[in-house]
């Protein structure tokens, strides 16, 4: 690979990637600089003059993810280097990168990843299809051949492969459906993270780099919404840079490609991988250069404009009419012609997928919420509620729960978008709308345990689930109001997406032009905060902005999709809440789990290193998926191909985790080494104490077992005679509980068992007498003779181990029914009365065996005789 990258990369092809990244970077420096000031001036203002719209109902988690990890689990992965599947243990840490070791023990012992993914721009396919059809868009001038094979064969019938337009792809194959639906959700949450790059957070930086990417891409025609607006700034700017780079880097490596057509698609993806880096690392130098110069220049900027905001402001209006009297009547025409009869037909389309995801994020948590209380009204005490909430707490990031809502907003269709209005594809507005369901969700999480702890002070039991029960209604009626608050956000915000580029592209050609002598108007001082174009799209968006409020307003009005007006939205209607989002973030499994964890990491870490300690704490780090390799099994298959590998399911955990039975699967999980979920409940069920009917089959199998075995006549008169001291024990055992415990009425009955029992001790000592005079002749017998005789034995063996069974189960009926006077469940009394049944059987079958025995003893010494 190396010698391929070299072979096509020179010095001559380097240096047209450096000239070609500079000269962009150049042109978005003074972009970026200019926008700068204008963010400075517009958030400075924002500051004083403050902003309309309601105010969040629910509280706001700072730091979610706090010493969490999101996944780890093993599976396959083919390298590039010597064309091979191997496997690999993969983890996920809280920044969503994918950090991948050659096994499990390497991850622990705190060695570096054999690499890193980060997930930005790239797309999840889980076909060797899709990934064909989208290699194959890689070199537009080379045709596949029918019937030809790819570079690679996937090992499974399960992959999943990463795809990027400029970057590496990587290949993973798992043994099963399951596996590969988990680790889809988990590879579509880390793309969905990770292309949410830009942090909000920063009031200046971000909006002035987006500010200046678009207009960067206007000003080379390009209008519309960008799917590769994706990633941290030097990522975007590397992408930015491709788009014209990277067909003229083809033009001119392509035609020195050698082989099949796939061997070629795969040299050039790997040579596309290697300029991409190249022109990365350029863009991300040159990038931070320009940051931190506009921040060295800041102090003075916000003097200037701290004295003088007002005149500023003034001067900006001035500006401002000039130019609305020239673009408005342009931009009222197209309005009326070209956006106004489409808003209405766009926003139902928006409407009715991201209303649908967010009434699956109300319903997910009302879901969890329940089986919580559930779990908790039979068993209620705060160690198992802190077990509870601390996979609730992290519900918002648990990817394959939180799939169900992300799907619903896959559904979105703006058919004929793409053509009139440049939408290239509605990806911007789904993985937007996913993270805002996803941010609800959290908002909803945080408040609700904040509200539950708050009123956990001396409650268990009834008032425990009261509790739950309270703080749920309140966090839904909250929710409620916020999710209809974001969704009108987000709609106008599509909305602004979709048309305000179409109307720029319209008007730009005409006004243009004209543009220019309106920055006349502007002082000197001021030209660094008031940009004409700026204006310009101002004017633009003010025009479009009155219709698309008022067809939000209208569906919010009539209640459509559960919207609500502003008017009715609450305002600062639980300022006491709003304390609690100070409070710091609550750890359940410390405080109501008895804190052995923290035992556990103390006793474990007193002779360890520094280095061992950090391994300890990233074994220990809390995980909101549960792991895929199970406790005891092998942490990686054998580092070999995975084709000489046998299919092992590894992945225990059920979409729904907290449930009653969460606690038994987890405890049979850590007993059984390999299977699926049904096999760890299986054997869960397997493990639970036998009933008194299995104990006592189990007997009868291994007595009978035992005496089919045994050859020896001694052996057999010995088994009789522990069976008989067994039996006299039982009886005087029977009689003394009876004595102490029965009523006068269970005395008679008693009477008749020991009646029965002298009769049954009389013939058993008949019988062991008739034995013991045949034993010194039993070996001279005829061979007719031994079977008889064995059928003999084993019927005396027989009628004693009836008579253990008997008494037996008749001491457990006794005992149980004096346990269920104390029951108040009711289930018992028809336990005990099912085995007064089986005992009352036991008789029958005990006076039956003495009845064959006589039977038997006669037809004996009949052929004794003979």
């Amino acid at each position: 690979m190396g010698d391929l990258i070299s072979t096509h990369l020179d010095e001559g092809k380097r240096e047209v990637i450096t000239a070609r990244t500079g000269e962009l970077m150049g042109d978005f420096g003074r972009l970026y600089e200019q926008q700068y000031a204008v963010a400075l001036f517009n958030q400075m203002r924002y500051d004083v003059e403050g902003g309309g719209g309601p105010q969040p109902q629910l509280l706001h988690r700072k730091v979610p993810l706090k010493n969490k990890s999101i996944f780890s689990g093993a599976l396959f992965q083919y390298l590039e280097e010597n064309k091979k599947w191997r496997n690999r243990f993969l983890f996920i840490p809280d920044s969503y990168n994918i950090n991948y070791y050659d096994n499990k023990q390497a991850h622990d012992r705190g060695l570096h990843p054999k690499g890193t993914i980060n997930c930005a721009g790239y797309r999840v396919l889980t076909s060797m299809e899709e990934y064909l059809e989208l290699l194959n868009t890689s070199l537009p001038g080379v045709k596949a051949k029918v019937g030809s094979s790819p570079f690679l064969k996937c090992a499974t019938t399960f992959p999943l492969i990463l795809w990027h337009p400029y970057a590496r792809h990587y290949y993973f194959c798992m043994v099963t459906e399951k596996e590969q639906q988990k680790w889809n959700a988990v590879f579509q949450d880390c793309v969905r993270h990770t292309n949410n790059g830009l942090p909000e957070e920063c009031k200046v930086q971000t909006p002035a780099f987006t500010d200046a990417v678009r207009l960067y891409r206007q000003a080379h025609g390009h209008y519309g919404t960008w799917d590769m607006m994706c990633g941290t700034p030097p990522q975007i700017l590397a992408n930015l840079v491709m788009e014209t780079l990277l067909p003229e880097m083809r033009d001119l490596i392509t035609p020195k490609l050698k082989g099949k057509m796939h061997e070629r698609q795969r040299s050039w993806m790997l040579i596309s991988d290697a300029v991409y880096g190249l022109v990365q690392s350029q863009a991300q130098a040159q990038y931070e250069a320009v940051v931190q110069s506009c921040e060295a220049g800041r102090p003075p900027l916000e003097t200037i404009i701290r004295t003088d905001m007002d005149q500023i402001i003034t001067s900006k209006e001035h500006v401002t009419s000039k130019i609305r009297a020239l673009v408005l009547p342009k931009a009222e025409k197209l309005l009326k012609v070209s956006i106004e009869p489409y808003i209405s037909s766009i926003l139902e389309a928006l409407m009715e997928p991201t209303s649908r995801g967010f009434f699956e994020v109300r319903d997910l948590f009302f879901r969890e919420l329940v089986d919580m209380s559930k779990n908790l009204l039979n068993d209620g005490n705060k160690e198992k509620l802190g077990e509870h909430m601390e996979k609730i707490s992290m519900l918002a990031f648990h990817p394959v729960k939180m799939q169900s809502c992300y799907e619903m907003m896959e559904t979105l269709s703006l058919e004929g978008l793409q053509q009139r209005f440049d939408v290239s594809s509605p990806s911007v507005f789904v993985q937007r709308a996913q993270i805002l369901m996803r941010e609800q969700m959290d908002d909803a999480v945080y408040t609700f345990e904040q509200l539950l702890h708050q009123s956990l002070e001396g409650q268990e039991g009834e008032d425990l689930c009261k509790s739950i029960q309270r703080c749920q209604d309140r966090v839904i009626k909250k929710f409620d109001y916020d999710s209809s608050t974001v969704r009108k956000k987000f709609f106008r915000e599509a909305l602004l997406q979709i048309f305000i580029p179409y109307m720029l592209k319209q008007l730009s050609p005409s006004c243009s032009a004209e543009l220019p002598r309106f920055q006349e108007l502007i002082f000197e001082d001021f030209s660094r905060f008031i940009l004409v174009e700026n204006i310009f799209e101002e004017v633009v968006l003010h025009t479009v902005m009155k219709d698309i409020m008022m067809a939000v307003k209208e569906a919010a009005v009539q209640r459509r999709h559960n919207l609500y007006r502003d008017s009715i939205v609450l305002t600062n209607s639980d300022p006491n809440l709003l304390l609690l989002g100070e409070n710091p973030p609550i750890d359940w499994a410390e405080e109501y789990g008895g804190g052995q964890e923290e035992v556990d990491g103390e006793s474990a870490g007193d002779g360890e290193s520094a280095g061992d300690h950090e391994a300890q704490k990233r074994r220990r780090m809390k995980q909101v998926v549960s792991m895929i390799q199970l406790e005891g099994a092998p942490s990686v298959l054998p580092n070999e191909s995975c084709l000489e590998v046998p299919g092992v399911e590894n992945i225990p955990e059920e979409t729904t985790e907290v449930r009653s039975d969460a606690s038994l699967s987890q405890k049979s999980e850590k007993q059984v080494p390999n299977g699926t979920k049904e096999d760890v409940n299986r054997n869960a069920v397997e493990e639970k104490p036998p009933t008194n009917r299995s104990t006592l089959k189990e007997e009868e199998s291994t007595t009978e077992k035992s005496l089919q075995e045994t050859e020896s006549k001694s052996a057999i008169d010995c088994a009789i005679q522990e069976i008989k001291n067994a039996v006299q024990e039982e009886e005087h055992e029977l009689r003394t509980q009876k004595a102490v415990e029965s009523s006068s009425s269970k005395e008679e009955s008693a009477a008749e068992e020991e009646d029965s029992a002298h009769n049954c001790q009389e013939e058993a000592r008949l019988n062991q007498a008739d034995a013991n005079k045949d034993t010194p002749s039993s070996t001279e017998q005829k061979p007719l003779d031994s079977p008889i005789r064995e059928v003999e034995v084993m019927s005396a063996s027989e009628q004693q181990e009836n008579r253990i069974t008997a008494s037996t189960q008749d001491s457990h009926v006794e005992k149980t029914m004096a346990s269920s006077q104390h029951d108040d469940s009711g289930f018992q009394l028809a336990a005990n009365e099912a085995e007064g049944e089986e005992h009352q059987t036991a008789k029958e079958e005990c006076s039956d065996s003495e009845t064959g025995e006589d039977t038997g003893k006669g037809e004996s010494a009949h052929m004794d005789h003979q």
